[in-house]
Parts: structure tokens; sequence; C-alpha cells
């Protein structure tokens, strides 16, 4: 087996040690060194005292931080809602679009474009540094078509949700209790093989908290983790929701009142921050300051999707959550890589450790720093994948 070093690295983004989910605790080292064998971490230490090794690459002082972890995306869909974006951004209403728009797009759609164009978003994704990606149902709202369109996330990540509870279909529109039966029965059996999690979205015009408690219920007892789409419309219980039913993470929390931040606060949640939503749909943006003086974790993800929000650019969600979210670069970054761990529970990545998978990103750049002082330009200079250079 090829051992592999990157040695000559500026400075290198360990976000060390383990059991630390203080943000800005990024374990920077300095002059350093990465030894790569079995497609994990074998050793991290200065480049002087790096052991020998089959390859070798120079990182000619760039910086070197963690593969990206976007712990939460919507990117098997058909469709487009360029026009929708057109008319929010010139102030004129839109009644034609959103999510159900996309559901009869992606149902009309043939499993080969669906998977082409997947996998072309993560293509993008990796090319910009994000080595693990969780990607969710949801445009489907069928037996048959959720179950496939799981199905094909399964052949792009292991991080695959069930979002059969994304809205009530037009089809069920007179009869909410007979999908929410349809969620929770024919369409769970259908689907919990193919899923990692269960979510729900639990807002105004979607699924109550009564629904949604109901929905994940049923998930968690056929094995399924826990995640919840809250606080994206307006303050509600969906985010309490989701600490009492120990949910891996809360996603939005773009409104949360002094007791969901309490809540979080003494709980394993996560609460997910996406910043392109309110980048593309002109809200106001989370205050992840608050959250994070309160001793909340936080993570940042691209909620990569086609209608609220479609980046698939995890440096540009970094620089939007240092601009207008109040975060350091140190906590954007963080919450971009260890924070995205944590939202799927995982120890395995967003950390450059011994053992841990060998998933790098080195920047054209010689800090960390640059990823929202620069925003916009292409920093991502090489990106390795389970010790594989794949970009």
């Amino acid at each position: 087996m090829t051992t592999r070093l990157i040695t000559g690295i500026g400075q290198l983004v360990t976000n060390e040690p383990a059991d630390d989910r203080s943000h800005g605790a990024l374990g920077v080292i300095t002059d350093a060194a990465v030894l790569i064998e079995h497609g994990r971490i074998a050793w991290v230490g200065r480049a002087a005292d790096a052991p020998s090794a089959d390859e070798t690459t120079d990182a000619a002082g760039a910086a070197v931080i963690p593969g990206f972890v976007d712990s939460h995306s919507h990117i098997v869909f058909g469709g487009d809602r360029s026009a929708e974006f057109e008319a929010r951004m010139s102030g004129r209403p839109y009644s034609a679009g959103g999510i159900r728009s996309t559901v009869r797009a992606t149902r009309a759609a043939d499993e080969p474009e669906l998977l082409r164009r997947a996998r072309s978003l993560v293509r993008e994704m990796l090319g910009q540094g994000t080595t693990t990606v969780e990607v969710k149902s949801g445009y489907g709202l069928t037996v048959e078509d959720e179950a496939r369109l799981l199905r094909l996330a399964g052949q792009l990540t292991s991080e695959v949700t069930y979002l059969g509870a994304h809205v009530v279909p037009e089809e069920f529109a007179d009869d909410r209790g007979g999908y929410v039966d349809l969620v929770t029965g024919a369409m769970l059996d259908a689907c919990a093989p193919g899923a990692r999690w269960i979510d729900v979205f639990c807002e105004t015009g979607a699924f109550t908290v009564d629904e949604a408690r109901r929905i994940l219920s049923a998930g968690k007892a056929r094995g399924l983790g826990v995640r919840v789409h809250a606080g994206q419309l307006g303050v509600g219980d969906g985010v309490r929701l989701a600490v009492e039913l120990d949910a891996a993470s809360v996603d939005h929390c773009t409104y949360l009142d002094d007791a969901d931040v309490q809540a979080l606060a003494g709980s394993e949640t996560v609460a997910t921050l996406l910043p392109g939503v309110e980048f593309s749909t002109r809200q106001p943006y989370p205050d992840a300051r608050r959250l994070i003086d309160a001793g909340v974790t936080v993570a940042i993800a691209s909620d990569c999707n086609p209608g609220s929000s479609f980046t698939s650019s995890m440096p540009f969600c970094i620089a939007v959550a240092v601009r207008d979210m109040r975060m350091t670069p140190a906590e954007a970054l963080w919450a971009a890589t260890a924070g995205g761990a944590a939202a799927l529970r995982r120890d395995d990545v967003g950390r450059i450790v011994a053992g841990a998978r060998a998933d790098l990103v080195r920047l054209r750049a010689d800090s960390y720093v640059h990823l929202a002082y620069r925003p916009g330009v292409p920093l991502v200079a090489g990106v390795w994948k389970d010790g594989d250079r794949v970009a």
C-alpha cells in the first residue's frame, strides 16, 4: 500500500482536540506535514519530524484544511427555477414557483437525467473542497418517486435523508391526514432501507409540530436518525421539537426566540445555518453570534437546491457567514468542517487527525482567512478524498 506525505504546509487546520466543539478551536500547526495511509490520516505534525513515505507532495507553504462537510443539500431534482429567482430579485410576486413546481419537474424526469445532474453538482462541490455531502429526497412525494430519489442519492453519498415530509403535494391538498399516513406508512416502508436519516419541514405552510412529531417518531422507530427544517419563516415549535427528539441537526434557524436558543444550548442538537438561502431570498440572516455566545454548536451548509439556494460553494457560504452572520473566519471554517461533521454525528470527517478519513483541501493561499477575505475567488488548489487526489 502506497503511503503519501503532504509536506511544506504553511498552515494546517486540524480541528483538534477531537472532543472540543468550541468554535475557533482550529488546532493550527505551522510548518506542518500529513501522512496518509489506507485512505486515512496516519500521522500529523511538524514537517521537520515527518516520517518517510512512498510519495511526497510539497504544499509550498500553502494552507491545508479539512474537506468541507456539507450537511444539508437537495441535489436530486428536475427542472429549473431561474425565473422564480429573477422575479424575486426584481421585487415581483411569483405564483408559479415553489417546491411543488420542482416536484412536478422531478416526477417527469427520467433517472439517467436526474443522476447526471446530481453527479454534476457533486463534482462542482468536490472541486470547491466539499468531500462529504448529505443529500435529501423530497421532490418526489409519492412512494415510487421518493424511493427512486433515495436510490439515486445513495449512488452519491452514504448520508442519505428521507424527506417525504417536504410539503403536502397537490393531490393531497384536501387530505393532509392521508398524506401523513402515507409518509409514515407505505412511503416510510419503501424509503427507510435506503436512508440514514428522516427529516421534516416543520414550518407554516408545510407541516405542523404535531404532524412533524408523528413523522419523525415513526422514522426513529425504524432506526433512522432525526433531522429537522425549522425556524426559516418565523418562530415556531420546530426547534424545541428537534431537541425533544434528540435530532442531530435543526436547519435554517433564521428565527429563534430565547427558549429556542436555551434549548439548543443544553442539547447535542446542532444548529445548521444556511447562508445561501438568505442571500437568495433577501430574508434576514440568522444570528450566528447569538447562538455561539450561548454555547450552541453551529454548522454551515449550502442547502444546494434549485429554488432558495442554488449554490454548491461552501467557500461562498463561509464568506457570507463572516460578512453577514457575525462569525469570525475561524468560527465559520470550523462550522463548515467540524460543525458539519457534528451535524451528521461523524467523527471521522471534518478533522485532520490520526485515524480520520484523509479528506483534505489545499488552498491557493497561505491562510484559511482568505476564504472570507477573498470572496468569490477560486482558492481551492487541490482536494484529497480518502487519501486520493480527486481535484
